[in-house]
């Protein structure tokens, strides 16, 4: 009993652990460095626009950013 008890309490640890590893505090400095447009998923909308573009004419199916349904016409 006392073996599973030290499991147990170790399992806990090591769950609240990376639990809370995630969480950072970032610095009035640091956030102009976060805030560069290279951070920006979307930073170039003409070339997300020609990669869907090409995915629709190799695979003949629009959407797939957010969009229900496929190129089968089901949704």
């Amino acid at each position: 009993m006392k073996k599973r008890t030290k499991q147990a309490t170790i399992i806990g640890a090591f769950s609240i652990l990376m639990a809370t590893s995630g969480c950072q505090t970032v610095a009035a400095w640091e956030r102009g460095i976060l805030a560069e447009a290279m951070m920006n998923p979307d930073r170039d909308p003409l070339r997300d626009a020609l990669a869907e573009h090409m995915w629709f004419s190799r695979e003949a199916a629009s959407g797939g950013r957010g969009i229900g349904g496929g190129g089968c016409g089901c949704n």
